[in-house]
Protein backbone atom coordinates (compact mmCIF):
# COMPACT_ATOMS: atom_id res chain seq x y z
CA UNK A 1 0.00 0.00 0.00
CA UNK A 2 1.36 3.35 -1.23
CA UNK A 3 1.50 6.39 1.40
CA UNK A 4 -0.95 9.32 -0.22
CA UNK A 5 0.83 12.81 0.69
CA UNK A 6 -0.66 14.92 3.18
CA UNK A 7 -0.24 18.91 1.96
CA UNK A 8 0.88 20.85 5.42
CA UNK A 9 -2.27 23.01 4.82
CA UNK A 10 -5.47 22.48 3.62
CA UNK A 11 -6.90 25.02 0.26
CA UNK A 12 -9.46 25.83 2.45
CA UNK A 13 -7.60 27.10 5.63
CA UNK A 14 -7.85 31.10 5.72
CA UNK A 15 -5.16 31.38 8.16
CA UNK A 16 -2.20 33.70 6.85
CA UNK A 17 0.50 31.43 7.19
CA UNK A 18 -1.84 28.90 4.93
CA UNK A 19 -2.59 31.53 2.43
CA UNK A 20 1.11 32.32 2.59
CA UNK A 21 1.95 29.00 1.76
CA UNK A 22 -0.87 28.16 -1.30
CA UNK A 23 0.37 31.67 -2.97
CA UNK A 24 4.42 32.00 -2.63
CA UNK A 25 6.11 30.58 -5.69
CA UNK A 26 7.38 27.50 -3.62
CA UNK A 27 10.14 26.57 -6.32
CA UNK A 28 11.78 30.05 -5.91
CA UNK A 29 12.00 29.52 -2.03
CA UNK A 30 13.70 26.11 -2.60
CA UNK A 31 16.16 27.58 -4.93
CA UNK A 32 16.83 30.50 -2.60
CA UNK A 33 17.16 27.72 0.62
CA UNK A 34 19.09 25.48 -1.22
CA UNK A 35 21.85 28.48 -1.95
CA UNK A 36 21.86 28.92 1.70
CA UNK A 37 22.52 25.21 2.26
CA UNK A 38 25.32 25.61 0.02
CA UNK A 39 26.73 28.60 1.60
CA UNK A 40 26.56 27.13 4.97
CA UNK A 41 28.71 23.64 3.20
CA UNK A 42 30.78 25.42 1.58
CA UNK A 43 31.55 27.40 4.74
CA UNK A 44 32.92 24.55 6.84
CA UNK A 45 35.06 24.04 4.24
CA UNK A 46 36.79 27.01 3.90
CA UNK A 47 36.68 28.20 7.33
CA UNK A 48 39.63 26.14 8.43
CA UNK A 49 41.98 27.60 5.69
CA UNK A 50 40.28 31.18 6.23
CA UNK A 51 41.18 31.80 9.90
CA UNK A 52 44.93 31.31 9.33
CA UNK A 53 45.04 34.92 8.10
CA UNK A 54 43.52 35.78 11.56
CA UNK A 55 45.88 34.48 14.61
CA UNK A 56 43.56 35.85 16.56
CA UNK A 57 40.91 33.09 16.04
CA UNK A 58 41.53 29.52 17.11
CA UNK A 59 38.41 27.96 16.24
CA UNK A 60 39.04 26.15 12.51
CA UNK A 61 34.96 26.79 12.25
CA UNK A 62 34.39 30.17 13.38
CA UNK A 63 33.32 31.49 10.11
CA UNK A 64 31.13 28.47 9.75
CA UNK A 65 29.08 29.24 13.16
CA UNK A 66 28.80 32.59 12.35
CA UNK A 67 27.72 31.45 8.83
CA UNK A 68 24.88 29.67 10.54
CA UNK A 69 23.79 32.48 12.76
CA UNK A 70 23.72 35.31 9.57
CA UNK A 71 21.93 32.30 7.28
CA UNK A 72 19.13 31.60 10.29
CA UNK A 73 18.82 35.53 10.74
CA UNK A 74 18.38 35.51 6.43
CA UNK A 75 15.77 32.79 6.20
CA UNK A 76 13.62 34.58 9.34
CA UNK A 77 13.81 38.07 7.51
CA UNK A 78 12.92 36.55 4.33
CA UNK A 79 9.86 34.80 5.05
CA UNK A 80 8.81 37.12 7.35
CA UNK A 81 8.91 40.05 4.78
CA UNK A 82 7.22 37.76 1.99
CA UNK A 83 4.23 37.33 4.05
CA UNK A 84 3.76 40.84 3.70
CA UNK A 85 1.14 42.72 0.81
CA UNK A 86 2.95 45.45 -1.93
CA UNK A 87 1.98 48.10 0.48
CA UNK A 88 4.08 46.73 3.25
CA UNK A 89 7.25 45.68 0.94
CA UNK A 90 7.15 49.54 0.06
CA UNK A 91 7.03 50.75 3.64
CA UNK A 92 9.95 48.44 4.96
CA UNK A 93 11.85 49.40 1.25
CA UNK A 94 11.66 52.92 2.44
CA UNK A 95 12.56 52.30 5.82
CA UNK A 96 15.41 50.46 4.45
CA UNK A 97 17.02 52.61 1.76
CA UNK A 98 16.39 55.57 4.71
CA UNK A 99 18.21 53.89 7.43
CA UNK A 100 20.92 52.99 5.01
CA UNK A 101 21.30 56.44 3.49
CA UNK A 102 21.36 58.18 7.07
CA UNK A 103 24.79 55.13 8.10
CA UNK A 104 26.27 55.93 4.61
CA UNK A 105 26.37 59.57 5.52
CA UNK A 106 27.77 59.00 8.58
CA UNK A 107 30.72 56.28 7.45
CA UNK A 108 33.08 59.20 6.66
CA UNK A 109 33.22 60.09 10.44
CA UNK A 110 32.71 56.65 12.47
CA UNK A 111 33.08 54.28 9.66
CA UNK A 112 35.65 51.50 9.60
CA UNK A 113 38.18 51.75 6.92
CA UNK A 114 39.71 48.74 5.35
CA UNK A 115 42.00 48.51 2.33
CA UNK A 116 41.41 52.06 1.73
CA UNK A 117 37.65 51.82 2.19
CA UNK A 118 35.01 53.06 4.65
CA UNK A 119 32.34 51.05 4.33
CA UNK A 120 31.46 49.00 7.46
CA UNK A 121 30.02 49.89 11.36
CA UNK A 122 31.51 47.72 13.48
CA UNK A 123 29.35 46.37 16.20
CA UNK A 124 31.60 44.65 18.74
CA UNK A 125 32.29 41.34 17.06
CA UNK A 126 29.86 42.25 13.82
CA UNK A 127 29.79 44.95 11.43
CA UNK A 128 27.20 46.14 9.12
CA UNK A 129 27.45 47.47 5.81
CA UNK A 130 24.67 50.24 4.80
CA UNK A 131 24.84 49.88 1.21
CA UNK A 132 23.35 46.23 1.08
CA UNK A 133 20.74 47.49 2.23
CA UNK A 134 20.31 50.71 0.33
CA UNK A 135 20.59 48.14 -2.90
CA UNK A 136 16.62 46.60 -2.74
CA UNK A 137 15.60 49.33 -0.95
CA UNK A 138 16.08 51.67 -3.49
CA UNK A 139 15.10 49.73 -6.44
CA UNK A 140 11.42 48.85 -4.65
CA UNK A 141 11.24 52.76 -4.19
CA UNK A 142 11.99 53.67 -7.90
CA UNK A 143 9.86 51.41 -9.18
CA UNK A 144 6.85 53.01 -7.02
CA UNK A 145 7.81 56.55 -8.11
CA UNK A 146 7.77 55.39 -11.51
CA UNK A 147 4.62 53.54 -11.42
CA UNK A 148 2.97 57.20 -9.62
CA UNK A 149 4.82 58.85 -12.59
CA UNK A 150 2.93 56.78 -15.30
CA UNK A 151 -0.83 57.37 -13.24
CA UNK A 152 -0.36 61.06 -14.82
CA UNK A 153 -1.59 62.44 -11.24
CA UNK A 154 1.08 65.27 -10.90
CA UNK A 155 3.52 63.30 -9.03
CA UNK A 156 7.18 63.20 -9.95
CA UNK A 157 8.18 60.29 -9.53
CA UNK A 158 10.84 60.23 -11.84
CA UNK A 159 12.35 63.13 -10.36
CA UNK A 160 12.32 61.59 -7.05
CA UNK A 161 13.62 58.42 -7.61
CA UNK A 162 16.63 59.78 -9.34
CA UNK A 163 17.22 62.16 -6.63
CA UNK A 164 17.45 59.21 -4.73
CA UNK A 165 19.55 57.12 -6.70
CA UNK A 166 22.13 60.51 -7.29
CA UNK A 167 22.17 60.24 -3.55
CA UNK A 168 22.84 57.10 -3.21
CA UNK A 169 25.59 56.65 -5.81
CA UNK A 170 27.44 59.58 -4.54
CA UNK A 171 27.78 58.39 -1.18
CA UNK A 172 29.08 55.01 -2.95
CA UNK A 173 31.45 57.19 -4.68
CA UNK A 174 32.39 58.98 -1.26
CA UNK A 175 33.63 55.55 0.46
CA UNK A 176 34.45 54.57 -2.27
CA UNK A 177 32.70 51.30 -3.77
CA UNK A 178 32.86 51.31 -7.31
CA UNK A 179 31.44 47.75 -7.70
CA UNK A 180 28.05 48.57 -5.94
CA UNK A 181 28.04 51.90 -8.29
CA UNK A 182 28.15 49.70 -11.22
CA UNK A 183 25.65 46.95 -9.54
CA UNK A 184 23.12 49.38 -8.56
CA UNK A 185 23.12 51.85 -11.73
CA UNK A 186 22.73 49.18 -13.91
CA UNK A 187 19.67 47.28 -11.81
CA UNK A 188 18.08 51.16 -11.63
CA UNK A 189 18.70 51.87 -15.24
CA UNK A 190 16.49 48.40 -16.26
CA UNK A 191 13.60 48.96 -13.70
CA UNK A 192 13.71 52.86 -15.37
CA UNK A 193 13.32 50.99 -19.01
CA UNK A 194 10.88 48.23 -18.04
CA UNK A 195 8.45 50.89 -15.95
CA UNK A 196 8.05 52.56 -20.25
CA UNK A 197 10.58 55.07 -20.67
CA UNK A 198 11.25 55.42 -24.42
CA UNK A 199 14.08 53.86 -26.03
CA UNK A 200 15.95 56.84 -27.34
CA UNK A 201 15.59 58.30 -23.74
CA UNK A 202 17.52 54.96 -22.69
CA UNK A 203 20.38 55.55 -25.33
CA UNK A 204 21.07 59.36 -24.03
CA UNK A 205 21.17 57.82 -20.23
CA UNK A 206 23.46 54.61 -21.56
CA UNK A 207 25.11 57.12 -23.12
CA UNK A 208 25.62 59.54 -19.88
CA UNK A 209 26.52 56.26 -18.04
CA UNK A 210 29.23 55.32 -20.22
CA UNK A 211 30.98 58.95 -19.47
CA UNK A 212 30.28 58.64 -16.13
CA UNK A 213 32.48 55.26 -16.16
CA UNK A 214 35.27 56.80 -18.05
CA UNK A 215 35.47 59.33 -15.37
CA UNK A 216 35.28 57.13 -13.03
CA UNK A 217 38.84 55.31 -14.14
CA UNK A 218 40.57 58.72 -14.18
CA UNK A 219 39.15 60.25 -10.87
CA UNK A 220 39.67 56.91 -8.57
CA UNK A 221 43.13 55.46 -8.55
CA UNK A 222 42.34 52.15 -7.44
CA UNK A 223 40.10 51.61 -10.20
CA UNK A 224 43.15 52.19 -12.92
CA UNK A 225 44.82 49.75 -11.23
CA UNK A 226 42.56 46.88 -11.15
CA UNK A 227 42.23 47.85 -14.53
CA UNK A 228 45.61 47.83 -15.26
CA UNK A 229 46.04 44.44 -13.69
CA UNK A 230 43.41 42.75 -15.57
CA UNK A 231 44.34 43.94 -18.85
CA UNK A 232 48.32 43.56 -18.45
CA UNK A 233 48.84 40.88 -16.05
CA UNK A 234 52.44 40.52 -16.39
CA UNK A 235 53.28 43.69 -14.99
CA UNK A 236 51.70 43.51 -11.44
CA UNK A 237 51.10 40.59 -9.11
CA UNK A 238 48.04 38.71 -9.66
CA UNK A 239 48.25 36.50 -6.73
CA UNK A 240 44.92 36.37 -5.59
CA UNK A 241 43.13 36.06 -8.93
CA UNK A 242 45.40 33.04 -10.62
CA UNK A 243 45.17 31.31 -7.39
CA UNK A 244 41.75 31.32 -7.25
CA UNK A 245 41.94 30.10 -11.34
CA UNK A 246 43.99 27.40 -10.32
CA UNK A 247 41.64 26.18 -7.61
CA UNK A 248 39.18 26.21 -9.93
CA UNK A 249 41.09 24.14 -12.99
CA UNK A 250 42.08 21.66 -10.23
CA UNK A 251 38.86 20.75 -9.50
CA UNK A 252 38.41 19.04 -12.56
CA UNK A 253 34.49 17.68 -13.30
CA UNK A 254 34.17 15.64 -9.61
CA UNK A 255 36.36 17.95 -7.47
CA UNK A 256 39.25 16.62 -5.31
CA UNK A 257 36.60 15.46 -2.57
CA UNK A 258 35.20 17.12 0.91
CA UNK A 259 37.86 18.69 2.55
CA UNK A 260 40.81 18.19 0.32
CA UNK A 261 41.17 21.52 -1.14
CA UNK A 262 44.86 22.61 -1.75
CA UNK A 263 44.66 25.52 -3.86
CA UNK A 264 41.91 27.44 -1.60
CA UNK A 265 44.84 27.80 1.18
CA UNK A 266 46.46 30.09 -1.07
CA UNK A 267 43.30 32.46 -2.17
CA UNK A 268 42.74 35.05 -0.51
CA UNK A 269 38.87 36.11 0.82
CA UNK A 270 38.54 32.78 -0.39
CA UNK A 271 35.17 32.72 2.14
CA UNK A 272 33.96 35.20 0.79
CA UNK A 273 34.46 36.83 -2.61
CA UNK A 274 36.24 33.73 -3.84
CA UNK A 275 33.84 31.18 -2.26
CA UNK A 276 33.06 30.07 -5.87
CA UNK A 277 36.63 28.58 -6.40
CA UNK A 278 36.46 27.06 -3.14
CA UNK A 279 33.47 24.97 -4.46
CA UNK A 280 34.85 24.26 -7.68
CA UNK A 281 38.33 22.69 -6.08
CA UNK A 282 36.32 20.82 -3.91
CA UNK A 283 33.58 19.27 -5.89
CA UNK A 284 34.54 20.68 -9.53
CA UNK A 285 32.33 21.57 -12.13
CA UNK A 286 29.11 19.74 -11.31
CA UNK A 287 29.09 22.08 -8.38
CA UNK A 288 29.75 24.93 -10.41
CA UNK A 289 26.84 24.31 -12.93
CA UNK A 290 24.56 23.28 -9.91
CA UNK A 291 25.42 26.91 -8.22
CA UNK A 292 25.13 28.70 -11.70
CA UNK A 293 21.70 26.71 -12.79
CA UNK A 294 20.63 27.89 -9.28
CA UNK A 295 20.73 31.54 -10.07
CA UNK A 296 19.32 30.72 -13.50
CA UNK A 297 16.66 29.31 -12.00
CA UNK A 298 15.69 32.29 -10.04
CA UNK A 299 15.93 35.35 -12.26
CA UNK A 300 14.32 33.19 -15.42
CA UNK A 301 11.39 32.10 -13.21
CA UNK A 302 11.25 35.30 -11.13
CA UNK A 303 11.09 37.26 -14.72
CA UNK A 304 8.71 35.28 -16.10
CA UNK A 305 6.31 35.52 -13.05
CA UNK A 306 6.83 39.44 -12.87
CA UNK A 307 6.15 39.49 -16.56
CA UNK A 308 2.50 38.13 -15.85
CA UNK A 309 1.91 40.68 -13.06
CA UNK A 310 -1.21 43.38 -13.47
CA UNK A 311 0.48 45.87 -11.16
CA UNK A 312 3.09 48.57 -12.93
CA UNK A 313 4.84 48.86 -9.56
CA UNK A 314 4.60 45.29 -8.58
CA UNK A 315 6.23 44.31 -12.03
CA UNK A 316 8.86 46.65 -12.57
CA UNK A 317 9.81 46.03 -8.42
CA UNK A 318 9.90 42.65 -8.60
CA UNK A 319 11.77 42.20 -12.00
CA UNK A 320 14.25 44.78 -10.72
CA UNK A 321 15.34 42.57 -7.11
CA UNK A 322 15.10 39.12 -9.66
CA UNK A 323 17.48 40.99 -11.65
CA UNK A 324 19.88 42.29 -8.81
CA UNK A 325 20.24 38.96 -7.22
CA UNK A 326 21.48 37.54 -11.22
CA UNK A 327 23.73 40.75 -11.75
CA UNK A 328 25.44 40.11 -8.58
CA UNK A 329 25.99 36.64 -8.98
CA UNK A 330 27.04 37.31 -12.70
CA UNK A 331 29.95 39.36 -11.41
CA UNK A 332 31.12 37.22 -8.29
CA UNK A 333 31.35 33.91 -10.78
CA UNK A 334 32.78 36.47 -13.79
CA UNK A 335 35.13 37.51 -11.24
CA UNK A 336 36.54 34.12 -9.37
CA UNK A 337 36.81 32.80 -13.75
CA UNK A 338 39.30 36.12 -14.21
CA UNK A 339 36.43 37.11 -16.98
CA UNK A 340 36.41 40.60 -15.51
CA UNK A 341 38.19 42.72 -12.77
CA UNK A 342 38.13 42.47 -9.32
CA UNK A 343 35.03 43.91 -7.41
CA UNK A 344 34.81 43.02 -4.26
CA UNK A 345 31.19 41.31 -4.53
CA UNK A 346 29.84 38.51 -2.57
CA UNK A 347 28.05 35.40 -4.00
CA UNK A 348 24.66 36.03 -2.85
CA UNK A 349 23.35 33.48 -0.39
CA UNK A 350 26.56 31.49 -0.89
CA UNK A 351 30.07 33.92 0.47
CA UNK A 352 30.15 34.19 4.12
CA UNK A 353 29.28 37.84 5.33
CA UNK A 354 26.77 39.06 7.68
CA UNK A 355 25.21 42.02 5.79
CA UNK A 356 25.17 40.42 2.61
CA UNK A 357 23.63 37.53 3.83
CA UNK A 358 20.49 39.01 5.71
CA UNK A 359 20.56 41.62 2.77
CA UNK A 360 20.10 39.22 0.37
CA UNK A 361 17.30 37.62 2.54
CA UNK A 362 15.28 41.20 2.35
CA UNK A 363 15.49 41.24 -1.51
CA UNK A 364 14.29 37.60 -1.79
CA UNK A 365 11.51 38.21 0.60
CA UNK A 366 10.49 41.04 -1.28
CA UNK A 367 10.57 39.36 -4.34
CA UNK A 368 8.54 36.15 -2.87
CA UNK A 369 6.05 38.98 -1.39
CA UNK A 370 5.46 40.95 -4.60
CA UNK A 371 4.82 37.68 -6.92
CA UNK A 372 2.43 35.68 -4.74
CA UNK A 373 -0.75 34.83 -6.76
CA UNK A 374 -3.33 37.32 -4.62
CA UNK A 375 -6.60 37.85 -6.21
CA UNK A 376 -6.69 40.12 -9.28
CA UNK A 377 -2.30 40.26 -9.12
CA UNK A 378 -2.22 38.09 -12.44
CA UNK A 379 -4.04 38.25 -15.46
CA UNK A 380 -4.01 35.98 -18.90
CA UNK A 381 -1.95 37.08 -21.67
CA UNK A 382 -0.45 40.19 -18.77
CA UNK A 383 3.03 41.22 -19.83
CA UNK A 384 5.41 43.85 -19.51
CA UNK A 385 4.96 44.85 -23.09
CA UNK A 386 1.47 45.85 -22.45
CA UNK A 387 0.43 49.46 -23.33
CA UNK A 388 0.40 51.97 -20.94
CA UNK A 389 1.41 55.81 -20.13
CA UNK A 390 4.77 56.77 -20.86
CA UNK A 391 6.97 58.20 -18.41
CA UNK A 392 8.81 60.79 -20.49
Amino acid sequence: MSASYTPAFSRNDQSPIAQWFWTVDRGLLGAALALMGLGVALSFASSPAAILADESITDPFHYSWRMIVFSGVSLTLMLTTSLMSPRGVRRIAVLALLGAIVVMMALPFIGDTVKGAARWVNFGPFSLQPSEFAKPGLIVFAAWMFAEAQKGQGVPGVTIAFGFYALTVCLLLIQPDIGQTLLITTTFMAVFFMAGVPFKWMAVLASAGMAGLVSLYFVFGHMRDRLSRFFSPETTDTHQIDSAAEAIRAGGLLGRGVGEGVMKRRVPDLHTDFIYSVGAEEFGLILSLIIIGLYAFIVVRGMRRAMKLTDPFEQTASAGLFMLIGLQACINVAVNLNLIPTKGMTLPFVSYGGSSMIAMGLTMGFALALTRRRPGAYEPGASLSRPGRRLL
